[in-house]
């Protein structure tokens, strides 16, 4: 029901095997996708996901520090020489769209397309339908500057026949079951058949809340009620974060954990990591680390690592070339 396809997962500077922050939202519901952060080289990523930004509905930025936004322009600008028309969404920090504002001026960039810009906080309050059945949030977080983390919720209804009565009543299937099912009443042996007693509305609903910088996963505990999926950073262990100090104001790995843990969330995504911690070594550490303080279904982000979120909560690491899930 809701697909998640990271294309950066570093902090702060690219490396050989990770490209800074970006992350790519499809939905069951349509062909169009949604884009969190877009650190510099995100264009390039997206080359290789089959995703096309002539499909790119929205933008979400989390904050201003360049390894979310620094591509931004170049994304956008791109899109437009490959001819786009359709409208996109951006929604960003008011300093965010100041610097894209500026940008679109001083270099020149005209595009061909029209850009609806919001501020973060206009999100604030209550969730907002970005398109049809996909609604967004802010929450606000703790960093270096303002910054926020994205609640989105997709929202699925589908009408189900109830065949075992139309047999009963004895309206063979054909024409009319499907008149029925799209809510039409029909006259069947001189009698109305009414739409509403033969259809059941079934409605399914996911929630997965994507969060910029932060170094209070426990601001998050609003976001997350009723949440199937949160995605945050995990710059540093514990162990190396008491050793850099509150000055960079990022999470551990121990944070989060300790936080799903408490708001008792079902399933974890944690990227954003320090380059320190980009080898094999390093990964088996921040996973051990979380799963000595957190006992849901937990994955570390990679590059072009792409997760499933069923209907029913469950999330599974996709494999790209394929589409089958992987077993954990």
């Amino acid at each position: 029901m809701l697909t998640l396809t990271f294309l950066g997962t570093s902090s702060g500077v690219p490396t050989k095997s990770r490209n800074v922050s970006g992350l790519a939202l499809q939905t069951s519901l349509s062909k169009k996708w949604l884009l969190i952060d877009a650190g510099e080289a995100t264009q390039h990523r997206l080359q290789h996901t089959g995703l096309s930004p002539h499909d790119m509905a929205v933008v979400c930025i989390t904050h201003a520090h360049g390894d979310h936004c620094y591509g931004l322009p170049g994304l956008l600008a791109s899109a437009s020489m490959g001819k786009r028309t359709e409208p996109l969404t951006l929604i960003a920090p008011q300093n965010v769209l100041d610097w894209f504002g500026a940008t679109l001026q001083l270099t020149d960039l005209h595009l061909s397309y029209e850009v609806i810009l919001r501020d973060s906080n206009s999100v604030l309050e209550q969730p907002v339908e970005l398109m049809d059945g996909v609604w967004v949030q802010a929450y606000a977080l703790v960093h270096r500057v303002e910054c926020y983390a994205y609640a989105f919720t997709v929202q699925h209804s589908s009408r189900k026949l109830n065949t075992t009565a139309l047999q009963q009543v004895g309206l063979p299937a054909g024409r009319d079951w499907k008149a029925l099912q799209y809510g039409q009443d029909i006259e069947f042996n001189g009698q109305i058949l009414h739409s509403h007693d033969f259809v059941q509305n079934h409605t399914t609903q996911v929630k997965a809340v994507i969060a910029g910088d932060n170094a209070q996963p426990n601001v998050l505990a609003q976001a997350c009620q009723n949440a199937d999926v949160l995605v945050h950073e995990a710059t540093y262990l514990q162990a190396v974060l008491d050793k850099v100090g509150p000055g960079p104001m990022h999470s551990s790995a121990k944070l989060v954990a300790e936080f799903a843990q408490s708001v008792d969330l079902p399933n974890l995504v944690l990227t954003h990591f320090s380059p320190r911690h980009h080898g094999e070594a390093g990964q088996a550490e921040i996973l051990q680390e979380v799963k000595d303080y957190y006992g849901g279904t937990v994955f570390l982000a990679d590059d072009f690592k792409r997760y499933r979120l069923s209907e029913t909560g469950v999330l599974q690491e996709v494999n790209e070339l394929t589409g089958q899930k992987k077993e954990r």
